[in-house]
């Protein structure tokens, strides 16, 4: 059942158009995501689901119900924002209670929900303090709790966390997640992190001036992106791209990187489908930091989509767990994903290894993947 169905939303502010011609269908306990830069329109249309906006056109349904001309209170949705919005002067007890007040609900009813949410998300030692005397992630956790009693069809995040430091960030992360694991509930969720995208999204719809770039699960966003935009947003660091020739090789297709040049590369490509029309053009090579490594690696124990080549190494940044890299390939520069214990030394070529069995291609005009 489809918890809000999107269709044909557009929003304009003056001659400028925010948001053109939207449309998504998430159901009934997904989790997802609207990613994508400042500006690109994904808070205004949180704020149109919410009713804080009115859309210029299309249509908004919650539980199969259009509310295009039903007001935010009567939506029957929750949401948590950014700066937590608490009352300075009210008690977490009552800040959490305060619209079940309003709304006249029983005495007995909201100190069950008090209870129920408090102990859910570790609140019940805090429940006589005000909100100065919380911590970021404690007053995050408040808010959340304030949208939790209520018990909506649709609980809307917008960017929660960006407020918190980097520790508590991952700590609310994962307490997000397992919320939603715990209750199954209905959640949109705007941020402008990959990460948060990829680590609590079903799915995830990026968005980039005012389009869906696309809308898939977090799996088929980072392997198969649907353009340049997505492949280069998407992932810390993004998908390498580079510009390519596609040739005919004795065993399939093969790039070529730098034609004519004294270091040019020809890379062997995994079977795609659309890419023979290409044949003899230019194309956009796509491959992950992950996919370049040290000389030698086998890539989970396969070594026959690995090519080996040697590269000149601008710059290395050890970060403990890992040593990025990087490259230069042609004339353009890439990043690679080594080892921790391998530390190649910079100005000097080295021996890498390529895993090919990911890797995208891209029409340079229409920025498109080519399937």
């Amino acid at each position: 059942m489809s918890a809000l169905q999107i269709a044909n939303v557009s929003k304009r502010f003056g001659n400028v158009d925010v948001l053109k011609e939207i449309n998504l269908d998430i159901q009934s306990g997904e989790f997802v995501v609207l990613v994508g830069p400042s500006g690109c329109g994904k808070s205004t249309l949180l704020s149109i689901i919410a009713g804080l906006e009115k859309a210029t056109g299309g249509d908004i349904e919650i539980a199969g119900r259009a509310v295009n001309d039903i007001p935010a209170k009567d939506r029957d949705i929750a949401m948590v924002f950014q700066s937590y919005a608490l009352y300075p002067t009210m008690t977490v007890r009552q800040n959490i209670t305060f619209g079940m007040r309003c709304r006249g609900v029983a005495q007995a009813d909201q100190q069950k929900a008090l209870d129920d949410t408090a102990k859910l998300l570790q609140i019940d030692h805090l429940l006589d303090r005000k909100p100065s005397q919380l911590s970021g992630g404690q007053r995050q956790r408040v808010a959340m709790g304030r949208a939790l009693v209520r018990k909506p069809l649709l609980f809307l995040f917008d960017e929660p966390l960006s407020n918190l430091d980097a520790k508590l960030r991952v700590d609310m992360r994962m307490e997000i997640k397992r919320l939603h694991n715990r209750l199954g509930a209905t959640i949109v969720y705007v941020t402008h992190d990959q990460i948060e995208a990829m680590t609590l999204a079903s799915r995830v719809a990026v968005m980039h001036r005012g389009e869906v770039q696309q809308f898939a699960d977090p799996d088929t966003i980072y392997d198969k992106p649907a353009n340049l935009f997505v492949a280069r947003f998407m992932g810390s660091p993004p998908m390498n791209t580079v510009p390519a020739e596609l040739e005919a090789g004795p065993a399939g297709l093969v790039a070529v990187i730098g034609r004519g040049s004294p270091d040019e590369l020809k890379l062997p490509l995994p079977p795609i489908e659309g890419a023979r029309a290409y044949l003899g053009k230019e194309i956009i090579l796509g491959i992950r930091p992950e996919c370049i490594a040290e000389s030698g690696r086998s890539f989970g124990g396969d070594r026959s989509s690995v090519t080996e080549v040697s590269l000149p190494v601008e710059m290395i940044e050890p970060t403990g767990a890992e040593t990025m890299t990087v490259l230069k390939l042609g004339e353009h520069v890439i990043l690679g994903r080594l080892a921790p214990d391998v530390r190649p030394t910079p100005g000097r070529r080295h021996g890498f290894a390529l895993d090919l069995r990911k890797a995208c291609l891209f029409d340079p005009k229409t920025e498109w993947r080519i399937q």
